[in-house]
């Protein structure tokens, strides 16, 4: 008879919603065709609207939260991936629609996972997580439309984000001269630990703005969107790239066509749910070269499944800052 395992688990029952560490058995595992040992996960702003019911997150009842996860193959009818190796499993709706990475153990589609890169341990994976993944592939994006450290500044919105403080990271680490826009300037010292030269108070871009504005940036990466996109796009060079990788302040995007056919700039969305599994590779093995251990340890903190369900509810009071990595076998 196989062991107890442990696991959060969200249920829905006449309307009440609830959150609870529960333990579940190998036979409630979703039929895919690799089985995992669950080495690590992360709580991120999803999980934390999906734990606490704040967000429309969870698509079926019962789920198993955790949109991340990384582990060890224990069975797999996969060619791919075999016992032992190492994988790391971010988006494709697991938390949300399928059974996700907060419990000890995951059964997963082969096609949503990736090999754990060199250079990099199974916990460093999830320090690192959907926030820092999301953030390399928006450098990435800028960087395949020729902007460089030369081509000028590099703005970062929701800079206090798990996004936006992992884009300033990267960027530094890249040589970039980056501008941070915050809403909390008592963190500025830390944006620029992080490798901000520059910090701005978000209100310069919130509110609405003219559709043409100043050239400023060269280059942005956004997860806020709406005015603050928008403006974005008015104060880019010519020739100037943003990403857009979130809604912080809205989903709606009150701009105007005019930097686009008169400064030809470019507005590339980024999308890391359901992301090819070879730009999620080139991504991850350029997360494994460009990021330290030491400013991992520094922005992560360390937790288990035990202590999921209050760290959700501080996450989602902002209580919290930076990565939250959960020990899914302590």
């Amino acid at each position: 008879m196989s062991n107890p395992i442990k696991a959060i688990v969200i249920n829905k029952e006449d309307n009440n919603y609830s959150a609870s560490l529960s333990t579940i058995e190998n036979s409630d595992l979703p039929n895919e065709n690799v089985s995992i040992d669950v080495l690590y996960s992360t709580l991120n702003y999803k999980d934390g609207l999906a734990i606490t019911g704040k967000g429309p997150v969870v698509r079926s009842f019962p789920m198993v939260p955790g949109i991340d996860l990384v582990g060890t193959v224990t069975n797999s009818t996969s060619d791919e991936f075999k016992n032992g190796d190492n994988v790391i499993l971010n988006g494709f709706g697991v938390g949300e629609k399928h059974w996700g990475g907060l419990a000890q153990k995951a059964a997963l589609n082969s096609d949503w996972l990736i090999p754990l890169p060199a250079g990099i341990s199974p916990k460093q994976a999830m320090q690192i997580g959907t926030a820092g993944y999301t953030a390399m592939l928006s450098v990435i994006a800028l960087q395949k439309q020729g902007i460089t450290p030369e081509s000028g500044e590099v703005l970062v919105t929701g800079a206090n984000g798990g996004v936006g403080s992992f884009a300033i990271y990267l960027l530094n680490q890249l040589g970039f001269n980056v501008t941070a826009a915050t809403g909390r300037l008592d963190q500025s010292e830390y944006l620029k630990e992080l490798g901000a030269s520059q910090i701005i108070d978000r209100n310069e871009l919130s509110n609405p703005g003219k559709p043409l504005q100043k050239e400023r940036f060269a280059a942005a990466i956004d997860s806020v969107g709406s005015h603050t996109l928008a403006n974005i796009c008015a104060s880019l060079k010519y020739g100037g790239v943003v990403t857009a990788c979130g809604l912080a302040q809205g989903m709606d995007l009150p701009a105007s066509v005019a930097p686009f056919i008169l400064r030809g700039v470019s507005l590339i969305g980024i999308d890391s749910v359901m992301r090819p599994k070879a730009d999620r590779i080139e991504a991850w093995d350029r997360l494994a070269k460009l990021v330290s251990a030491d400013y991992l340890d520094k922005i992560s903190t360390e937790i288990s499944l035990e202590h999921v369900i209050d760290n959700a509810e501080q996450l989602m009071e902002g209580k919290i800052r930076g990565r939250v990595v959960v020990n899914c076998q302590s």
